[in-house]
């Protein structure tokens, strides 16, 4: 069509000798509601950093097209049940409709929220990726998760401000989830959660390896036959007691630099963990 031809036609371009670019326009935020081949700031935290955490829901916070777009699409292989104490390959949205938009969506998040409770009790959290219509409209995701996480006595419930236009690719998607996990997972920790943890001289854990095609267990078992003890895979097959017990790590190994060197950071200046 002839709008859209004119607004890619700055895609694309000849470079002609002795000019200093070619004039590509590139490296600019998503538009919400448009497709983009290179990913969101929600594509970055839902389908790479929180979507393989096993043994929690995460919850594709509005209209139905990005939960589908971002579900099943990698190899993110995982041990357990599916439905039952793994949930990996399944996908949650609050399905947007236009009502939604005009009235806000935070009774619909909590109903959300009531119906995993009821249908798959032994998750053990829940996140909230906000897409692009969630930032739009201003819901308040955090009230909600702060209501529900009390009503559930405690339960880890993570909002994740991820709306896709944020970005102008998936990289902002991963620090976004990076500090959700800082200040909803480790300032949450409780001396019971590090009560139930023992460590030894030799616990490591993996940063930034999303288990690809099985690909983490393959480090895994190198590094446990040199007699290191792996405590934490972030965050293919991993849960949410690992997320809890790798500030107690002795040593991050961090395979993704540009998606877990934030939360990586912070747990070297806030824990020493080198």
């Amino acid at each position: 069509p002839e709008k859209t031809a004119k607004r890619r036609a700055k895609h694309l371009n000849v470079h002609e000798a002795g000019k200093s670019n070619c004039g590509v326009k590139s490296n600019l935020k998503s538009i919400p509601g448009v497709m983009t081949i290179r990913g969101c700031a929600y594509a970055g935290s839902k389908g790479v950093v929180w979507g393989p955490i096993k043994d929690m829901i995460h919850i594709s916070h509005g209209p139905v097209g990005c939960g589908q777009y971002s579900w099943g699409s990698r190899r993110n292989y995982y041990v357990g049940t599916t439905g039952i104490d793994t949930f990996g390959t399944m996908q949650f949205t609050s399905d947007f409709q236009e009502k939604d938009i005009v009235f806000g969506g935070d009774k619909k998040l909590a109903k959300v929220i009531d119906e995993i409770q009821d249908l798959f009790p032994l998750n053990r959290g829940i996140s909230i990726q906000s897409e692009c219509p969630i930032g739009l409209i201003g819901d308040d995701i955090e009230a909600v998760s702060r209501v529900k996480s009390k009503e559930y006595n405690g339960k880890t419930i993570v909002p994740v401000r991820c709306e896709g236009f944020r970005g102008v690719s998936q990289s902002l998607g991963h620090h976004i989830a990076n500090d959700a996990i800082r200040d909803w997972v480790f300032d949450k920790i409780t001396s019971e959660t590090e009560r139930r943890f023992e460590p030894t001289p030799y616990d490591v854990a993996i940063i930034g390896d999303y288990n690809i095609g099985g690909d983490a267990w393959s480090s895994r078992i190198l590094l446990e036959e040199m007699g290191l003890r792996v405590i934490a895979q972030w965050s293919g097959d991993g849960s949410l007691a690992e997320l809890e017990a790798t500030p107690k790590a002795k040593l991050n190994i961090l395979h993704c630099y540009r998606s877990m060197n934030y939360i990586s950071r912070h747990m070297e200046e806030k824990f020493g963990i080198p």
